[in-house]
Order: structure tokens, then sequence, then C-alpha cells
């Protein structure tokens, strides 16, 4: 299955090709039969062209609300992670996913190859459902042309649609291999234009040539002006973010069908990982960028198509008012120490100038940013190290003398972009570090591993007709000393694991670091290849300029492999530190 490209160039008159009209049309009723109707000779003298813009915009529109794969109306419109839309019957067939540790969970199962050229890629089966919003805007959309439709058996209203095809607009109609013969059909130039798209006789990337039937040109004028009114009054009330309740500013919907603004998801994902509206949980990353992350293609453009002023009108309110609370900066910066994402810290503000932001932070969204003082900074350098991590306080405890106690959490990671001073603390303006998707790292993950499966004989092979779950890669017994070639195909799900058994083995040697009161703060080991890199840098005996590196990483596999390769040299270390202690005492018992 292929995609059709769209082509937004639309002629006001068929082409030269094409102007020798046949001796006779055909006039498509609503019930997709065909039937013989007046010639071009016997039109009535009211027939006439209508303008081009008006022609254009209805065309455009209709395009909107069009399946990109089987040119109908989209039924049951379902929205793929790379942004598209299509029918949910539209959907390719779908295939086994293999050399994938995690998540692996059950909708991840399955998958299928994208049919849209631009993107191609391996989509999850779970990753995929209805469009909530699209659904109802295109219900609203039918119950206003049924209304219309209803009008014009009154009006006796129709309208003549000649389909140019790609070959046609491209001046070469001998490829076309058909006859552009016009459908006189029911209604204005809109109505006519959504049912021929509903009967699948308008391909997407067709254009067409109007002309009006029996009424007048200015009379058609007016009937399509005011549909495309009561379509642009009636389908804005369903484009409002359920978080913000204003128009959507760079819509997002995510893996249950649901549709916020990015910047009102990245709020959600701040305080829970599941969907505010259905409470299921979202399998994508906090910090939602728009590479891994597209924005829904579709509803961007019916949002700038109707509404581009006010949509300019938001996103410059939006950037005002993130700006608005630190005199031109975005957040409030601590110069202190490393902090990780989901991870606890614990601060005790005494500084006059701190007491200041932390109260600030109180009265706001209890969120400031935390970055490590940088010790060899040279001068007319920050004194601080650019990438940070956004903290949100959790409990707080006052004393009388001013100072406080206080229990934050990290929420997500960030680059200063610039700083300045406001009231002796440091403000800044900052970017959001990004993870790539959950399908990019099971990407891969399967590329990877898949060298190494080869190499040992288990590469999964294709799953039997019967079979219902996939070859997940194989967590293998794990070799008593892990190298560092082992650890860059190992499986996700194998890099923690090495990990747990590290945590393990120094849980029973009764390490310092890794004591009841260091569990009780940060927990126990995790089995989540997310949380895992956290913890273990928050726990670990490792310099900060080490753990400072994983803040800038983009991949939870790659923040894993780090994890692996400090515990390797952490024990190699450890090795060299006993065996040298041994052969002291070996000499001192000689002596």
């Amino acid at each position: 299955m292929s995609s059709i490209q769209s082509n937004s160039n639309t002629s006001s008159s068929p082409s030269s090709n094409h102007s020798e009209s046949p001796t006779s049309e055909s006039h498509l009723e609503k019930d997709g039969s065909l039937t013989p109707t007046p010639t071009e000779a016997e039109l009535p003298s009211t027939v006439s062209e209508l303008h081009l813009d008006a022609v254009k915009d209805i065309r455009q529109i209709v395009r909107l609300i069009q399946c990109q794969i089987c040119s109908k109306i989209l039924q049951e419109p379902t929205t793929l992670p790379c942004g598209h839309s299509l029918c949910k019957h539209c959907v390719p067939q779908t295939h086994v996913r293999t050399n994938i540790s995690w998540p692996a969970t059950a909708n991840r199962l399955r998958g299928f190859e994208c049919p849209f050229d631009d993107c191609a890629k391996e989509h999850a089966l779970g990753d995929c459902a209805v469009d909530v919003t699209l659904k109802k805007a295109l219900a609203t959309i039918n119950g206003i042309v049924e209304s219309d439709r209803d009008m014009m058996d009154v009006s006796h209203t129709s309208t003549s649609i000649t389909v140019q095809d790609q070959w046609d607009i491209a001046g070469i109609p001998s490829l076309a291999h058909k006859t552009n013969e016009p459908f006189v059909l029911k209604g204005a130039r809109f109505v006519a234009t959504y049912t021929l798209a509903e009967l699948g006789k308008l391909d997407y990337g067709s254009e067409v040539f109007y002309s009006s039937v029996g009424t007048g040109a200015d009379e058609v004028e007016q009937i399509d002006v005011a549909m495309l009114a009561r379509l642009k009054e009636s389908v804005r009330t369903e484009m409002d973010c359920q978080v913000c309740y204003a128009l959507f500013l760079d819509p997002l919907t995510t893996t249950c069908g649901h549709t916020f603004c990015r910047s009102c998801l990245h709020r959600i994902l701040d305080h829970s990982y599941l969907c505010a509206i259905c409470r299921r949980p979202l399998s994508i990353q906090a910090q939602v960028n728009r590479q891994s992350y597209p924005s829904n293609d579709r509803l961007c453009k019916i949002i700038d198509g109707f509404w581009a002023d006010l949509v300019a009108l938001r996103a410059q309110a939006y950037t005002l008012e993130q700006q608005a609370n630190q005199d031109g900066f975005d957040i409030p910066l601590f110069v202190c120490t490393l902090s990780f994402p989901r991870m606890p810290t614990f601060l005790h503000v005494f500084e006059p100038r701190y007491r200041l932001m932390i109260r600030r932070a109180m009265e706001g969204d209890r969120t400031f940013g935390m970055v490590l003082h940088n010790q060899y900074h040279m001068p007319g350098e920050p004194e601080f190290l650019e990438i940070g991590t956004l903290l949100r306080i959790v409990n707080i405890e006052s004393f009388a003398d001013g100072r406080s106690l206080l229990e934050t959490v990290g929420v997500s990671r960030f680059r200063v972009t610039r700083h300045g001073w406001l009231d002796g603390y440091m403000v800044g303006n900052i970017e959001k570090i990004d993870d790539i998707s959950v399908a990019e790292e099971e990407a891969i993950e399967a590329e990877e591993t898949m060298r190494s499966h080869s190499e040992r004989g288990l590469a999964t092979a294709p799953p039997s007709p019967g079979q219902t779950h996939p070859e997940v890669v194989p967590v293998r017994s794990l070799p008593v000393s892990v190298s560092l070639d082992d650890i860059e195909t190992m499986s996700t799900r194998e890099l923690v694991e090495v990990g747990a058994d590290f945590a393990r083995r120094v849980r029973a040697q009764s390490v310092a670091w890794l004591n009841s009161r260091v569990l009780a703060i940060y927990g126990e080991c995790p089995a989540d290849p997310t949380l895992f890199p956290w913890w273990l840098a928050s726990i670990l005996p490792v310099k900060d300029e080490e753990k400072y590196k994983l803040l800038g990483t983009s991949s939870v596999r790659e923040r894993c492999k780090i994890c692996c390769r400090w515990i390797i040299e952490w024990e190699a270390n450890r090795w060299l530190v006993t065996h040298s202690l041994l052969s002291h005492m070996g000499k001192a018992k000689r002596w």
C-alpha cells in the first residue's frame, strides 16, 4: 500500500487537452449510481465558472478530511506516531516485532510499516489509536453536510465537478487512461465535493474544476460562504485543549488517542505518566520533543487553515506568560549540586537570596533549576555547568530564623542557553534535553543486538502462523565477568540485569554506600531501564564529572551502557586495590 502525495495547484479551468467535452456526462447520485445528465449545450445559461480562491479553499478543506490512503472521507481516524492520520481500516497488516527486550509490553508486540513515504518507519500497534479530537471534528462536519443536503433537496442546487488527476495537472493526459467526464451532484461546491470524496470518486491528489448548474454563481458563492462559516464556528468547539481550555497550540496526540497542547502535555508528565482524560499510561518520554514525537499533522493544518490569527496570538501569549515571572527568564537557578530526574534531592536553604527564590517558587509552580557548580570555570565563563535538572518541591519545613529544609524530586533535564541575575540569585533561559522516542530506542536495540545474536546463533526466526507472541531478545545467562565489548551488544534488559546483579553483590558485602538508610531514600534497585541509571548515579561513589555525562544523553540504552562501564571500572579498581593489599600483607608476613 503506498501513499498518495497531495498537489495544492488548483486550476480554474480544465486542461487545454481536455477542452472538448464528451457528448454525454454522468450524474453521480447519492447512492453512487451514474445516470445520464444534460450535455454542455443543454445546460441552462446560468452555468458559470466560480472564483479561483474559493475553489482552492473548498478543495483544500475537503482534502483535510480525506484519507491519504483510500481517498475517502476519514472513517475512525487513527493518528500514527509520525503525526499522519488515516482510516482505521487503512492501517497496514501487522507483523511480529523481534529483537526487542524493552519495553516489550503486550501492546508493542506487533507492528507495521508506515504507509506514508516521508516516514516509512515501523510503528508499534500500541502507539496507534483512534484520534478522539479528529473523530469529533469529522462528526461535526458530517452533521453540517447532512443538514445542507436536506436543504439542497428543496432548493435543487447542483454542481458540476470535473476531476483533474495528477497526469492532467502535469499536462500528460495520455497517461490518465480515462475520460474526464464531469459529475453533477446535488448541493453547492463544498457539499458536492464532500459527496464525491465520500463515494471514493475523488483521488486525494486530484484537483477539480467547478461549474454551477441551475443556480446563479453568486447564489452558490453565498451558500458556500455560509457553509464554511458554520463549519469554522462548529468545529472550533472541538479544538480546545482539555488542560488549558484554549485553542490547541502545537497539538500532540497521545497513544490513547487524546490530544493536548505540547506544553500542556509537558505539564502533565511533570506530575504523572497517565493521560489527563482517560488515565491510561502514556508510553512516551516526558520531554515529548518534536523530532521524536511529531505534532498531529492533520489537526495542525485544520487549525492553521481556519484560525491562523488566533494561533499567532496564542503563541505570543504563551511566550510572554513563560517569561513574565522571571524578568524575561524562564526559571530560577540554584547553583549547588548534581540532581537527577525522578530522584529525590534534599536541600538546606539558609542564604537570604535562595530563601527569596524558594519563597517565590512556592508562590508559583514550586519548581526551580538545579545546576552543578563548575570549579574549573575560566574568567568570563559561567560558574556552573550548563546542563541541569528541573526540581519540584515536594515538602518544605521552615524554621523561625528563615531557614528551610526542602525535599524535592527531579522532573526533567535542561540546558541553560542564557543566564542573568534577579535579586541576588541566578535566573536563566533553558531548553529541555529530549530523549529519543521508545520506537527509536527499540530500533537501536534491535540493530545492536541482531549482530550479536547472529554470531551466537540466537537470531530470531519468523513467527509460525499460529504464534501470537514475538521472539523477544532472550536474556542469556550473564558471564561472571562482563567486558566493555560485551555491553555494546547486550540487550537493554541484560544491561539492567548487570546493574541489578552488581547491586545484589555489593549489598551482600555490606558496603558503606549501599546501606538501609540509602535504600530507604532512593528505594531498591529498580528493574525499569528508564529509572535504573538515575538510581545508580544517585548512590554509586563515582566522581560528579562522570555522573554529569548522564545528563546530556538522549537514550535510555546509552545511559544503561554508561552505568555498566562504571560498574566494570569500579570492580576492576577494587580488584586492583584488594590485590595490592594482599600482596603487601604477604610481603609483611615474610619479613
